[in-house]
């Protein structure tokens, strides 16, 4: 009989997740613990053990509060995956029944898993439609990585590897600064808030040297910058962003591009270009890069009368605040939004 409870065993946390060929960066204790470090946001380890005690399973859920968002436990917190990590269905049922459980006694009214094997059972209900993510593996050299690009991006992406664009990695205080300050600007122009710093701080630390920042300048000013994750050969350009002359400089083109090659030169074989939500921009750009979407399917229980978050920047109910978001002063925004994003998990 497998069974599911939870689970305060940091080696053994570690190793199911190292030895898991599904796992992601999301399942591991440097990811959640960082969350936690971060927002505040308690992380509950539940483990699933069969019938000699051995672990055949595990989920890490984030406790997401917020006055403006409600609350909900969430694998995993301010991830695009993570969710169910089992050897088998035995062992998935039982986190899944564990998990809503968890979610009774804590008052909580909704979880949501975000990859993994879904849960059966009417009480869980499928989410699809809204996301889809886009991966594929790296060429072999630049030349051959500008031959996988479709012809029109291929043109883009020459013409700024002619400029005078330059870029830079690391993980230092002032890469750490740039990022933040593009980061946010980025994010302010789209309507939407930042996350806290403390976040991007948090997870560079916890990951070592599987995460560092990619940043453009022109001149000696910074344009673009992503913070990208390094998991098993796998690159991922996790947070990401322009100031409004990228687009113009081709800096975005650049950045990618250049991450591809830093990626190759870590020893990755495969690009993960993150998730977007379907009929938007940065879902057609990441097509015009030859990525093709794989839908993504999420799970969540709610608990009866209750409704789902919603968090969704796009949504008729919030049009007016991301209107007026986008017009507040830089300072302002990056004062007041850590407060709200960090309720977003």
């Amino acid at each position: 009989m497998t069974t599911a409870a939870p689970l305060d065993d940091a080696a053994g946390w570690d190793a199911y997740v190292e030895k898991h060929a599904q796992a992601t960066p999301f399942h591991s204790r440097a990811w959640c613990q960082a969350i936690t470090q971060a927002t505040g946001h308690k992380c509950h380890l539940l483990a699933a053990r069969d019938a000699g005690g051995a672990i055949v399973g595990l989920l890490p859920l984030h406790h997401v509060r917020s006055p403006l968002f409600g609350q909900a436990l969430v694998a995993s917190g301010f991830a695009v995956d993570g969710g169910l990590l089992a050897d088998g269905e035995a062992a998935a049922r039982a986190l899944a029944d564990a998990a809503v459980a968890l979610a009774r006694s804590l008052g909580v009214p909704s979880v949501e898993l975000r990859g993994g094997p879904l849960p059966g059972g009417a009480d869980w209900h499928r989410e699809e439609g809204v996301y889809a993510g886009f991966a594929r593996d790296l060429a072999v050299d630049d030349d051959a990585e500008l031959l996988a690009i479709p012809r029109k991006q291929r043109a883009e992406v020459r013409k700024v590897l002619e400029s005078g664009l330059t870029v830079s990695t690391g993980r230092s205080g002032s890469d750490r600064r740039d990022h933040y300050r593009i980061y946010a600007t980025s994010v302010r122009n789209l309507g939407t808030p930042v996350f806290p710093k403390r976040l991007f701080d948090a997870v560079l630390d916890a990951f070592g040297e599987d995460a560092d920042i990619l940043t453009v300048r022109d001149g000696d000013r910074p344009v673009a910058s992503v913070l990208s994750l390094y998991w098993r050969g796998t690159v991922m350009p996790y947070w990401g962003g322009g100031i409004a002359d990228a687009r113009r400089l081709r800096a975005n083109e650049l950045m990618y591009f250049a991450l591809m090659r830093h990626a190759r030169a870590k020893g990755c074989t495969r690009f993960d270009f993150g998730r977007s939500k379907t009929g938007t921009g940065p879902f057609a750009y990441k097509k015009n890069w030859g990525f093709e979407p794989q839908p993504l399917v999420y799970a969540r229980w709610l608990a009866p009368g209750e409704t789902p978050r919603d968090m969704n920047p796009n949504s008729a109910r919030y049009r007016l605040q991301v209107d007026l978001w986008k017009k507040l002063p830089l300072w302002a925004a990056n004062r007041i939004g850590p407060l709200i994003a960090r309720g977003l998990g």
